[in-house]
């Protein structure tokens, strides 16, 4: 089961590098960083407000402190110390509170003054971010380019091999196919084959012809040869016709003579 575990956390983790696109990853990141840096700008407004607010309150405490001491001044005056007393009592008191807001209003400015320089400093790093982002991207982008047309040509480079593989198989079954056919009318020229087509008795009747007109014509020219021989003692008398000029033979009229009356 561990194993199983394993080989399978294994392919999920393949299939999300294949799905994973480092852009996307990139923009997301930047935006959770600008979500961080409006955060602790949330957090400087409000530490601002907080300031305000004691400053606020400060200034009224120490206006009632003002008109207090104002106001045991003249009690004094008239005679009533009594007054007078109870005048700087309660401006001690008010005292107290300006002292005690003055020392909040130290800290959340100090506290302002850190998450400013943060937000400062966290606004630096997320313009660095961004700007190497947008580098990563383009490079990203570019080497994705190169890569697709290297691909691109890869494969046109294999089609053009199976191109060529096609052809040279087409060029040997061709040259194959001739010397077959070569080879079957020579065998059929020599007679090693029988021509089951008719071709071949049509031949036969052909060259049985030829060789009965070549006996003819030697016979003629033996009869010609033999005219010229006895040319001496007159035209020879053949049987069966007689030499005409030039050494053929003509045939004989056998029909009977008609005499006129």
């Amino acid at each position: 089961m561990k194993r199983m575990g394993m080989i399978f956390r294994a392919k999920a983790n393949k299939a999300l590098d294949r799905a994973e696109d480092p852009r996307e990853t990139l923009d997301y990141s930047y935006q959770k960083q600008l979500e961080l840096l409006q955060k602790v700008r949330r957090g400087v407004a409000d530490v601002a407000t907080s300031r305000k607010r004691l400053e606020l309150q400060l200034n009224q405490l120490q206006g009632q402190s003002s008109k207090l001491e104002e106001q045991g001044r003249k009690a004094l005056a008239l005679g009533r110390e009594d007054l007078a007393r109870e005048a700087l009592s309660r401006r001690a008191a008010l005292q107290q509170q300006v002292t005690d807001l003055e020392t909040q209003h130290q800290t959340l400015q100090g506290e302002e003054e850190k998450l400013t320089l943060a937000a400062q400093r966290l606004q630096a790093k997320v313009d660095a971010f961004r700007t190497k982002k947008e580098t990563i991207k383009a490079t990203y982008t570019a080497a994705q380019a190169q890569t697709r047309i290297g691909e691109a040509f890869s494969g046109i480079s294999e089609e053009m091999g199976d191109v060529g593989m096609a052809i040279q198989r087409a060029e040997d079954k061709t040259a194959q196919l001739q010397a077959r056919a070569g080879a079957i009318d020579e065998l059929l020229a020599s007679g090693a084959l029988d021509d089951q087509s008719g071709l071949a008795a049509k031949d036969d009747i052909a060259a049985e012809l030829d060789r009965i007109s070549g006996g003819t014509d030697v016979e003629i020219e033996l009869q010609r040869m033999k005219a010229e021989l006895a040319g001496g003692s007159g035209a020879p008398a053949i049987e069966g016709g007689q030499a005409a000029p030039g050494g053929q033979v003509q045939p004989v009229d056998r029909q009977k003579p008609r005499f006129e009356k």
